[in-house]
């Protein structure tokens, strides 16, 4: 199946860069919004060649990408299930996966699970920029249920935009993304809450002025959008309330050896963290 006409619904930071991405590539892109105001600023933007706030523009589309609201990729509007070609294929881009799978598998035949790992903290029709995805895991969770030649042409698009591909189950996916995408951003979101609770108004002033790099890097995610962070835990709450429960052990660990002054236990700690983490960081192409 050759993609002629790739339709975008919602063009906010990773539906407008896949939008700026595929135009570049050569595709033609359509894309579609809800609010009139959000039209024209995606218009001016240049984030797909035709945008509208209808869903009919879709009918044509060989591939459709849905970048939206966890809530609205889980519960999707009457109007958009039939506007979509039954040919089409059908992706999104959730960062959760089993109740979005659970949800688009009886609603359309080509549906395959997936999810670009790929993000800042702008939000928006503003927010879209080229090369989000270039050298960023871009995950499939495809079941017994999916359409294999639906899954190799996301495959494709995925390699088009740069990025790793990588395919697992998708309650594996959502464990995983527990670990190391959303129990960050309640870690982060609770070291803004300590200093920001600091009842010492000298102490907190000074923190405040003093705050520099190690701060803005620890906190950037507990400061981005707190719709999807409440999505995260809404929709993944098993998942990231086992890994809350490990991470409140690995710190209780810590405080003890700290209490009880073991400063070499400390330096082992800390030696193994160091040269765990770039098993995490490190850019590497997995495929499975």
């Amino acid at each position: 199946m050759v993609l002629h006409r790739i339709g975008i619904v919602g063009l906010g930071l990773i539906g407008g860069s896949l939008g700026l991405d595929l135009q570049k590539l050569g595709y033609e892109v359509y894309g579609v919004v809800r609010r009139k105001q959000t039209l024209k600023k995606a218009q001016s933007r240049g984030l797909a060649q035709l945008i509208s706030t209808e869903f009919k523009i879709l009918k044509d589309c060989s591939m459709v990408i849905m970048a939206l609201p966890l809530s609205q990729l889980i519960h999707p509007p009457e109007e958009l299930i039939h506007a979509l070609p039954e040919n089409a294929v059908i992706t999104d881009v959730g960062s959760v996966k089993v109740p979005v799978i659970n949800s688009w598998q009886k609603l359309h035949p080509r549906f395959v699970g997936s999810h670009p790992m790929a993000g800042t903290i702008e939000t928006g029709v503003d927010a879209g920029k080229f090369g989000l995805f270039n050298n960023r895991p871009w995950i499939a969770t495809p079941n017994q249920a999916t359409d294999l030649k639906a899954l190799e042409i996301v495959h494709q698009l995925a390699i088009d935009l740069g990025s790793n591909w990588i395919t697992t189950d998708p309650k594996m996916h959502d464990q995983a993304v527990a670990l190391i995408s959303h129990l960050p951003v309640f870690i982060s979101a609770a070291l803004i809450q300590t200093v920001g609770n600091e009842k010492n108004a000298k102490l907190l002033k000074l923190a405040q002025a003093i705050a520099s790099s190690g701060f803005e890097d620890t906190t950037r995610i507990g400061g981005g959008n707190p719709y999807l962070g409440v999505a995260m835990a809404e929709n993944n709450t098993s998942a990231i309330l086992d890994a809350m429960t490990s991470y409140r052990s690995s710190i209780e660990a810590l405080e003890a050896i700290i209490r009880s002054k073991d400063w070499s236990g400390l330096q082992q700690e800390l030696e193994a963290t160091q040269s765990t983490r770039p098993n995490f960081i490190n850019s590497k192409k997995l495929s499975t």
